[in-house]
């Protein structure tokens, strides 16, 4: 079965612009590719959702002790900064491979007007941040009731006008 997807030309040039740069951190750095391998900084994975009442975004950083995670909002601007450290405790020469990514990571997003940046919660479980952002009282929706002309036409009838 073949499924249609719309062309998005800015996703692929960031997923270009990715690869250039894993390509020339792994090549150009000082420390060697070993460690290359282990400092380098990182972007968790982020899912952002909207409902009525809030934005909330949640941010996969496991195994980063909630101290190391700076949350802060200046300017309409969302920032999450953490460091993920590498556990020295083990000889870095026992190692066959290193896959899990180690140091700084800073992602900001620009909050939309309908926020209120004075009621902003964030809890951290099992490895995820939640960032719950409330909406201002005005950017919620409200229920309008639409009445039909036949709906009004009788409301004239039972208070005794004809219509």
């Amino acid at each position: 079965m073949t499924v249609l997807r719309r062309w998005d030309p800015l996703r692929d040039l960031a997923t270009l612009q990715n690869r250039l740069n894993h390509f020339v951190r792994e090549s150009y750095c000082p420390e060697g590719p070993e460690e290359a391998l282990t400092t380098r900084g990182f972007a968790p994975p982020v899912d952002i959702y909207e409902d009525e009442h809030n934005v909330t975004l949640k941010l996969e950083v496991p195994g980063i002790d909630e101290k190391d995670i700076d949350v802060r909002i200046e300017n309409h601007t969302l920032t999450v900064h953490a460091e993920r450290k590498f556990e020295k405790d083990e000889k870095e020469e026992n190692f066959r491979r290193v896959e899990r990514q180690y140091g700084s990571f800073t992602r900001s997003f620009t909050l939309p007007s309908s926020v209120d940046p004075g009621q902003v919660s964030a809890d951290y479980d099992k490895g995820v941040l939640n960032i719950k952002l409330a909406k201002k009282a005005e950017a919620k929706p409200k229920q309008i009731k639409v009445n039909v002309g036949s709906e009004k036409l009788l409301e004239g009838k039972v208070h005794g006008k004809a219509a």
